[in-house]
């Protein structure tokens, strides 16, 4: 049987490659909302991170998640991001 290759994506904070289903996708919608895309297939701009708080505070210290969405990001949604990130690490 043929094996599947698994997509590989880039963290925005500690510029890693991974698993795509190791990553948390972060989503622009196109009405310029950015969320998490638990499922991963929703339409819009997306950026991957890693399910860590280290990361998500890299990305958020360096711009690079705001740079990589093309938006600014409010600190609220920061916040929203990391209680998402506990709640998968619980999960």
């Amino acid at each position: 049987m043929k094996t599947r290759k698994i997509p590989m994506r880039k963290c925005v904070g500690c510029q890693e490659s991974k698993n795509k289903n190791e990553l948390i996708r972060i989503l622009k919608t196109p009405e310029d909302d950015v969320i998490v895309d638990g499922s991963g297939k929703m339409n819009g701009r997306g950026a991957y991170i890693c399910p860590s708080v280290e990361c998500l505070k890299k990305a958020q210290k360096t711009k690079a998640l705001s740079r990589s969405l093309n938006i600014m990001i409010p600190e609220e949604v920061y916040a929203d991001i990391e209680r998402k990130m506990l709640e998968f690490e619980a999960g």
